[in-house]
């Protein structure tokens, strides 16, 4: 057994002649070190894709909050969609990445956005597009666009929530 070791067990003042610990070798602390530095190795990844996966999540509940405000004004104006996100007090809203949301009505143009369209280059809505441009803060018309497959969307009229690469 490691003296040191032993010392923590029986207390030295019991045992004559037992001295000081000398402290940790080099090996047992590469040995540590390497072990501390493999958790890490395998905990970060798994806490960054946990985080991902939470940031999509608030964007997606975001995204159906804005859309149920959005299914109130309806209503009360007639049918009309508004004509943008300040209509209904959602502006300032930020996606978890910092970056505003984004509202384009289909029949009307209208919104901070652009019509979004599916791989065959048809609209993904019939009455309006929302979306969040993602972890990159990029979007382009096409979901298909590298700088689209991270973007959260709302596509068939709503009926789809989620991930652009997913739809």
């Amino acid at each position: 057994m490691h003296r040191c070791l032993a010392t923590l067990l029986v207390d030295s003042r019991s045992r004559p002649g037992a001295g000081p610990c000398r402290g940790f070798t080099l090996g047992e602390m590469l040995l540590a070190l390497a072990v501390s530095a493999l958790l890490v190795a395998i905990a970060v990844p798994s806490y960054q894709s946990a985080l991902l996966k939470a940031k999509i999540g608030a964007t997606i509940a975001d995204i159906g909050q804005i859309e149920m405000l959005i299914s109130h004004y309806e209503p009360q104006n007639n049918g009309a969609l508004p004509p943008d996100l300040a209509t209904i007090g959602m502006d300032a809203k930020l996606d978890p990445w910092g970056h505003p949301y984004y509202y384009h009505t289909t029949v009307t143009g209208t919104g901070n956005g652009v019509g979004r369209k599916d791989k065959n280059l048809h609209p993904i809505n019939t009455d309006y597009d929302l979306y969040s441009s993602g972890p990159d803060g990029k979007s382009v018309a096409p979901l298909t666009a590298k700088p689209s497959q991270d973007d959260i969307i709302r596509a068939n009229d709503g009926s789809f929530l989620g991930v652009a690469a997913s739809y």
